[in-house]
């Protein structure tokens, strides 16, 4: 069986060189990187914004320990039938959250 994967129109990125299935360009990089490619500037920043920070804190695995109590004692629940849904509970806190999205409630 032929399995082919095509990019759908999408522009092919760049790959690293070294990788399989990548041969190096006949010229050699060095005089590719002077011919018109601008050189970087020492003085270039990054600056992230307050969302993004805390998102990227959020991504860290050890920002929130997992409680591996709680998830055993759900999980049994779940698997004995016994776990109960506070429907009113959780509709609060979405409408709780939403409040939040909109800007009209600050936590």
């Amino acid at each position: 069986m032929n399995t082919t994967i095509s990019n759908n129109g999408l522009p092919k990125l760049p790959q690293a060189a070294g990788q399989p299935g990548n041969s190096p360009a006949p010229e050699s990089s060095a005089s590719a990187a002077g011919a018109g490619a601008p050189a970087a500037k020492a003085d270039d920043q990054l600056k992230l914004t307050d969302s993004a920070k805390a998102l990227q804190q959020a991504a860290r695995t050890d920002a929130t320990p997992v409680d591996s109590q709680r998830v055993e004692r759900v999980r049994q629940a779940l698997a004995d039938g016994s776990y109960k849904i506070d429907a009113g509970r959780i509709a609060d806190r979405m409408l709780a959250m939403e409040r939040q999205l909109g800007g009209t409630d600050k936590a």
